[in-house]
């Protein structure tokens, strides 16, 4: 498999290998079937005396029932080991390193934790869990690594996820893999794969910024949000201290985990999912703030999770 695109990690090479299974079986279904229909053309073909079999007045479906059954269940075997594959490693393991990701026609637009910002480049460090969050400013966008052999649609009002836990360092290639318009075939860049050492030397290096939560929090006041969301309010909104990542109780009878989607959407559409207990006055910034800044108001209302609070 030397052949084949770099690989970065070992999903890339278990995801290699259950690529060469599914070409064999199905190269050993189309030669049988090939072979079948050579060997029938020969020996039925016109012209040839050939030998005839006296009809049976019973007819039996066993070879039909038996050679359908078959076909089945190798195919829903193929299935279970394909999802059993993909499932397994869905869901990122605690702590993983969040790194945000917008698109937009015609670039990938990246945030670090720290605050970093690139644009057509992603610098992530081996060896670590690393979690892609990535939504899109106007068209559907598809972020595609084909070192790690992993592509998620990246749409535009959602959050979509993409995690891995890269082992080579190199640089590498990323992709749109969705037509996205007329430049598409330019939406391209770099995927640097860095030791832990390295990455941490890069960061430090980059121009002084404050990280997301921080960015989020100056915003989350000059935008007023902290007129209502305080203890000392007197409007009656959601305390948001420990909201990220817990269900929240909902007016209509429903919960939902208070994740990136539903910050998202109670930012720009609050009246599609009310807290119970409160009434619907929030108003819609739908228009007013742009995607990165509603990235850091999510991570100063996640960071609001994990500080102390009386």
């Amino acid at each position: 498999m030397e052949g084949f695109a770099p690989k970065a990690s070992s999903y890339a090479s278990q995801w290699d290998w259950f690529f060469f299974v599914l070409v064999t079986v199905s190269s050993i279904v189309v030669a049988t079937v090939f072979v079948a229909i050579v060997h029938f053309s020969i020996r039925y073909r016109r012209g040839v005396n050939a030998r005839r079999e006296p009809v049976s007045e019973t007819f039996s479906n066993r070879l039909e029932f038996s050679w359908t059954a078959g076909t089945a269940l190798a195919f829903l075997a193929i299935f279970w080991w394909a999802a059993a594959f993909q499932l397994r490693d869905f869901v990122p393991p605690e702590g993983a390193l969040q790194i945000h990701v917008i698109g937009k026609q015609w670039m990938w637009k990246i945030q670090q934790p720290n605050g970093v910002r690139e644009i057509d480049e992603i610098h992530a460090p081996i060896g670590r869990p690393v979690q892609l969050i990535m939504t899109s400013e106007d068209v559907i966008h598809s972020m595609f690594l084909p070192a790690l052999r992993l592509k998620q649609d990246v749409l535009p009002g959602r959050y979509t996820y993409l995690w891995f836990n890269a082992d080579k360092p190199g640089v590498y290639h990323l992709f749109c893999a969705e037509f996205c318009g007329t430049s598409h075939s330019r939406m391209t860049g770099r995927f640097v794969l860095m030791t832990p050492t390295e990455y941490s030397r890069w960061s430090a290096a980059q121009p002084e910024a404050d990280n997301l939560a921080r960015q989020g929090q100056a915003l989350f006041s000059s935008l007023g949000c902290s007129g209502c969301h305080s203890k000392s309010s007197s409007v009656p909104a959601p305390d948001l201290h420990g909201v990220f990542g817990n269900p929240v109780q909902l007016s209509d009878g429903r919960s939902i985990i208070a994740d990136e989607a539903y910050i998202h959407d109670s930012i720009v559409l609050p009246e599609k999912d009310i807290v119970a207990g409160f009434a619907p006055i929030m108003p819609s910034f739908a228009g007013q703030v742009s995607e990165e800044q509603i990235i850091k108001l999510v991570a100063y209302i996640r960071s609001l999770s994990t500080e102390r609070h009386p």
